[in-house]
């Protein structure tokens, strides 16, 4: 079924979890039953054995100086069928801006919404310590714990709603997702330094409090760098 408009990929990710593929400018989401309240254009029949066929569009890429990919190519990142391996550009960006931050000597990082942990493991990687990756769904917690075990890095992971329960204390704070999320959960991240991501590069965020350090910006996607307002 191939939703058109400007319906965002994250979004549909989340409504549509067993599978969305971006066509020609509009995307493709896999269902048993026609997406309610979306404008379809087209419905075709899939082929069986459709649920495994998302391996093909996940590859590694190279950011900084991490090559982040999927077991069957670099065995790093098992993605599951709701988890990004790293190649989407929001996680490229969050990763570029994560390597310019640094770890100089002993500093602890929350992951919000960790999802496959890959952003989890690249900090503990660079030699963030605590990392803690906290999201909503307890597969991604499972996922990022299983992910860190098999890149040998020490990872916790919990399940916690950011909207709702207390947050970890933590030097630098990752928030890699939706726009309106980032406004949600900054204000209450008890950290210093923190970068989001997960919008669109006409967005940008505006916090209370933060003051904007650093953007980077690929394919249409954005990702900040904030600290806070003296």
């Amino acid at each position: 079924m191939i939703v058109g408009g400007e319906a965002e990929l994250l979004l549909l990710l989340h409504i549509f979890p067993d599978g969305v593929e971006e066509l020609d400018g509009a995307f493709a989401v896999y269902a048993d039953e026609p997406p309610i309240g979306f404008d379809v254009v087209q419905v075709d029949d899939v082929d069986e054995g459709w649920e495994d066929n998302w391996r093909a569009f996940h590859h590694g890429v190279q950011v900084g100086q991490f090559w982040v990919g999927p077991p069957w190519e670099v065995i790093v990142i098992d993605p599951g069928r709701a988890f990004g391996t790293g190649a989407h550009p929001t996680t490229r960006l969050t990763l570029e801006l994560l390597q310019t931050v640094g770890a100089s000597g002993p500093r602890s990082l929350l992951d919000v919404g960790c999802g496959s942990g890959v952003l989890s493991i690249a900090a503990a990687r660079l030699g963030f310590a605590p990392v803690t990756g906290i999201d909503v769904d307890e597969a991604a917690v499972e996922a990022t714990l299983a992910n860190a075990r098999a890149n040998g890095v020490d990872v916790a992971a919990q399940r916690l709603d950011a909207l709702v329960d207390e947050l970890p204390a933590a030097d630098v704070a990752l928030a890699n997702i939706a726009l309106d999320m980032v406004e949600l959960v900054v204000p209450r991240l008890r950290s210093g330094t923190v970068i989001t991501s997960g919008y669109l590069d006409r967005d940008r965020p505006e916090i209370a409090g933060r003051r904007h350090v650093d953007r980077r910006e690929a394919d249409g996607w954005a990702a900040d760098l904030l600290t806070l307002s003296e």
